[in-house]
């Protein structure tokens, strides 16, 4: 495992998306912001592959779809304009990874943020969708107005998985300030194969 360059959450996430993610895979941004975590998916997923990318910021969506028409991945990537609690109703297959970039656009308008209520919404949604083997991957911001309470959220969501069924993982540099983004892993168990299957 090469850890240099590994200096936030986020690119911890592209590390775990870049372990886990094949040709063909379906894949959720949650969150797609300035399009950097929709642009690799797209191209870890390739066009036999699935991107659902949200944000409820119109220049977000616009600023993604610029990205994507650039690098000639818009085909298999779908934006939607609209908060990530939307995702039950709109993403129609089983996923591989969903990742949420939580917190503000730092270009963008402070004032608009995710917030605890529709995170974990979007939280059961990704639960349900996720394959075995599969990743949520949440970069957590604490740093700002109602941060410190979507943690919360988030970390008595997660607490309440199921340990048979879920691998959860918090991870934060130690070298850095106690405000600074840290990512959380969360993994769906793969079913064991009973002794009968193993001898087929």
């Amino acid at each position: 495992m090469n850890l240099q360059g590994l200096y936030g959450a986020v690119p911890l996430a592209h590390y775990f998306f870049r372990e886990r993610l094949k040709a063909g895979d379906r894949v959720v941004d949650a969150t797609c912001g300035n399009g950097l975590d929709t642009l690799l998916l797209a191209e870890l997923v390739g066009i036999n592959g699935r991107v659902w990318a949200f944000d409820v910021q119109a220049d977000a969506i616009e600023t993604t779809r610029a990205l994507l028409a650039e690098k000639g991945y818009a085909e298999w990537v779908t934006l939607v304009h609209g908060g990530h609690e939307l995702m039950a109703e709109t993403v129609d297959e089983e996923v591989m990874a969903v990742v949420f970039n939580l917190g503000y656009l730092p270009t963008g308008d402070r004032e608009v943020k995710t917030s605890a209520a529709t995170t974990v919404a979007a939280l059961d949604a990704a639960r349900s969708l996720l394959l075995p083997n599969g990743l949520i991957l949440i970069a957590v911001y604490t740093g700002h107005d109602g941060g410190g309470d979507e943690w919360l959220a988030v970390k008595e969501w997660c607490e309440r998985l199921n340990p048979h069924q879920f691998n959860v993982w918090q991870s934060r540099q130690l070298n850095r300030s106690e405000r600074a983004p840290f990512l959380v892993v969360v993994e769906k168990v793969a079913p064991t194969p009973s002794l009968s299957e193993k001898h087929r």
